[in-house]
């Protein structure tokens, strides 16, 4: 939230009476300064709980990475041995030791001293969205224990419990809507700041070795300028997964071929023969593990990768590299189970722009593209917002007057704006609301609720924007 330095001689200074013709080629900004300072003002008032409460659990998202390292070191990590087992017998002890579920997937230790997962869907007590990670030593085949996975980087419960809190307070798909809320107006509440800051920047106010609530203004507008773009990415971003905004953004790739393509499963005529049984339930169809793996890497696919055995008779063994870390590795081949030939291959530098923007931009909203650098810099920010919205909540405090707390940055500010700018700007927000309704619906509220109320205030003779008011 990056509210800016306002005038020394007003606090926040109300919208101002129509100027003269004479002073009318002054340009648009004063004009529609103090409408940005008014929608500024009540979107961070407003929304500051949302954004607060998302910053305080990305926060901790954040962390979780290292946190996870530690607490399940035990699962993580074992001793470095002379040679590793075959994987067919690493998933075998696997199975001896949790014969419930299905193979979901295999991902073979991709480090020395790292474990093996096998991860079995359809476990009795695991939530269906998760899988089980049996964790086995690779060089043993001795089981280091299982725990609960969730999602394509491995997410195991700690991480799991704060990325749902982050996502959506663990209130399911209602929930999701405070992530979404959140993420359409940061961007609005930060590149108001931002522009407030600049013509702030521009008449030169010094602010330094003030105190007060001018103190409290240059550290709220310094901060906030140095975040802003930060906050407009994590917007972004965390925008291309939300429930409605979301939905939007994937039906614009659609209509633009920049979906993430997929890697075709389909298997030759003879897939089902050899096999046992054609399910995915049975990791050891046809030519197996160990061969698939052989012939992935022969198509240069290194570590990390992930295993997912046939769907069904028609279908083959799908493995697909997992590194989020730069440089990204996300090629995938699939590869015939009874012949042990590779039927299909993608690369990741063959994806569409739109797509790899995508892959990106969401592993750097969640700190794994760039690894503890980047997680880092997630803390920062998440810092950063939870002092602007700590400072902008006192400065709402320190603009009382007497007994007048937290007053209000005066209504109006949008008659004073030209037709000529106020039509586009209208247009503006009706695309906006589009692509983003929980950015379009609150702000139209807002503003019927604010024409309606000066309305009120105009037939009873309160007026409240005018110099007579500042």
């Amino acid at each position: 939230m990056t509210t800016t330095p306002t005038p020394a001689t007003d606090d926040a200074p109300s919208p101002p009476a129509p100027a003269p013709a004479s002073a009318r080629g002054r340009g648009a900004w004063a004009t529609l300064r103090p409408l940005v300072l008014r929608l500024h003002f009540y979107a961070g008032v407003l929304v500051a709980p949302f954004l607060l409460v998302a910053a305080l659990t990305g926060l901790l998202y954040a962390a979780s990475f290292q946190a996870e390292r530690i607490l399940y070191a035990d699962e993580l990590t074992v001793p470095v041995g002379d040679r590793e087992l075959p994987l067919y017998e690493q998933v075998e002890a696997a199975r001896a030791a949790h014969p419930d579920g299905e193979i979901a997937a295999v991902r073979p230790s991709p480090e020395p001293g790292a474990t093996t997962r096998v991860l079995l869907s359809g476990v009795p007590g695991v939530d269906p969205g998760h899988t089980l990670a049996v964790f086995v030593d690779p060089y043993t085949a001795r089981v280091r224990g299982a725990l609960e996975q969730y999602g394509s980087t491995g997410a195991l419960p700690l991480r799991t419990w704060i990325d749902e809190f982050h996502r959506d307070l663990h209130l399911g798909e209602p929930g999701r809507l405070y992530s979404e809320f959140a993420a359409s107006w940061l961007w609005v509440v930060a590149c108001g700041g931002l522009v407030l800051w600049f013509s702030r920047r521009r008449a030169r106010r010094a602010l330094r070795g003030t105190t007060g609530r001018r103190r409290t203004l240059g550290l709220h507008a310094g901060v906030g300028a140095w975040a802003a773009l930060g906050f407009v990415f994590l917007s972004a971003t965390g925008l291309t997964w939300s429930a409605y905004a979301g939905a939007h953004i994937g039906d614009l790739r659609t209509a633009l071929g920049q979906e993430t393509p997929t890697v075709s499963a389909t298997a030759g005529e003879h897939a089902g023969h050899g096999t046992a049984g054609g399910t995915g339930g049975d990791a050891a169809h046809g030519v197996g593990l160990d061969r698939v793996l052989t012939a992935a890497r022969a198509e240069g696919l290194d570590n990390p990768v992930e295993i997912v055995p046939p769907a069904d008779a028609s279908s083959g063994y799908v493995v697909r590299q997992i590194q989020r870390s730069w440089p990204e590795k996300q090629d995938a081949v699939a590869v015939d189970p009874a012949t042990g030939q590779v039927t299909d291959v993608l690369r990741f530098e063959d994806y569409p722009i739109l797509a790899k923007l995508t892959r990106w931009g969401i592993d750097l909203h969640t700190g794994t593209l760039f690894g503890l650098v980047n997680q880092i810099a997630l803390m920062l920010l998440a810092l950063a917002l939870i002092l602007l919205i700590v400072w902008g909540y006192r400065l709402w405090w320190q603009r009382g007057r007497g007994s007048a707390f937290g007053r209000p940055v005066p209504r109006g500010a949008w008659q004073h704006v030209p037709p000529q700018l106020l039509v586009p700007l209208l247009a503006l927000i009706a695309v906006l609301g589009y692509f983003l309704p929980l950015l379009g619906i609150p702000l139209a509220v807002f503003l019927a609720g604010d024409v309606v109320l000066g309305e009120i205030a105009h037939r009873r003779g309160r007026r409240t924007y005018g110099p007579a008011h500042r």
